[in-house]
């Protein structure tokens, strides 16, 4: 059994829907690269968190903008995953947003507690995610989830 972090709760050991996140670049925008860098994100997902296609409830892809030669959710097809609901979308183009990136969640059915799942930022995605530290800063740059509510 997975080790569990302090005030994970008796009932929470069976197993829940938990979100599993990554991301890649591709190396172009033609149907191979967005295909073979989808490939290896979703391989490293599954190996970082000892995921089985059966255990995956549904699995979101979005794209940048600029990748249009081929939806990313083929890539899980053609490993195997017949049987998982995938749908594809494109991120919002945020001004400075990341060109040619290849997003994935995966729904996942574990025991793990959400401390214990493992996020895949690969290429120029790497960071993509910023560490919990920097949260704070940028917390305080945007001025959201503050108490705004008068003294």
């Amino acid at each position: 059994m997975p080790s569990v972090s302090p005030g994970w709760s008796r009932r929470s050991r069976n197993p829940v829907c938990r979100g599993v996140r990554g991301a890649t670049t591709a190396d172009g925008t033609t149907r191979e690269q967005i295909l073979s860098s989808t490939a290896e994100l979703l391989e490293r997902l599954v190996q970082a968190n000892g995921i089985e296609p059966e255990d995956v409830a549904s699995a979101i892809f979005t794209t940048s903008p600029d990748l249009t030669a081929e939806y990313p959710a083929l890539a899980a097809r053609l490993m195997g995953w017949l049987d998982v609901a995938l749908l594809c979308g494109h991120e919002m183009a945020v001004p400075g947003g990341l060109d040619r990136c290849v997003r994935i969640l995966l729904h996942w059915n574990t025991t793990l507690p959400a401390s214990g799942i493992e996020h895949v930022y690969i290429h120029g995605a790497a960071d993509l995610r910023p560490d919990r530290g920097e949260l704070e800063e940028l917390r305080r740059q945007v001025d959201i989830g503050t108490d705004r509510r008068p003294s």
